[in-house]
């Protein structure tokens, strides 16, 4: 193992775990209709992928970082107080700009399976996983900008 691994994976873990924490806000606010089943399916993804995440770098002997995960689970709270055009409502722009964190966030992800793939890893299913989130998010996340824009 490399230095730097230990920081690259805990780097990533906080990432799903902001992630996480997003995919669950986003699901409370938009839990109807063809959205609310998508999210639905995406939260229980992105825990797995977390959960996922954590079991590699138990096997590395990787320790998760407290601080880092404290940290993005507090930035995703902080991300919340951005003006969105409502006042103390959630706006059709706040939509929209979940599922672009969502989004980057999977790009991300999938920035990581890769990686590791390419280190010797066997992540392939992480890869194809990631790819499906990506491509599952991609209409919604397309009709939230015609719908805020």
């Amino acid at each position: 193992m490399t230095r730097y691994l230990p920081i690259y994976l805990n780097d990533h873990l906080a990432g799903a775990t902001l992630g996480v924490e997003l995919a669950r806000r986003t699901l409370r606010e938009n839990a109807d209709g063809e959205l609310g089943d998508f999210l639905r399916w995406l939260c229980a993804q992105v825990v797995e992928d977390r959960r996922s995440l954590l079991a590699l770098m138990q096997e590395r002997g990787v320790q998760p970082s407290l601080a880092k995960s404290g940290g993005a689970w507090l930035a995703e709270k902080i991300g919340r107080l951005k003006p969105n055009g409502h006042l103390t409502t959630y706006s059709p722009l706040s939509r929209l700009v979940e599922l672009e964190g969502l989004a980057a966030g999977i790009d991300s992800k999938l920035a990581l399976w890769v990686a590791l793939r390419e280190a010797g890893s066997d992540v392939d299913t992480l890869v194809e996983r990631a790819r499906e989130q990506r491509e599952r998010l991609e209409p919604h996340r397309l009709a939230a900008a015609r719908a805020a824009l």
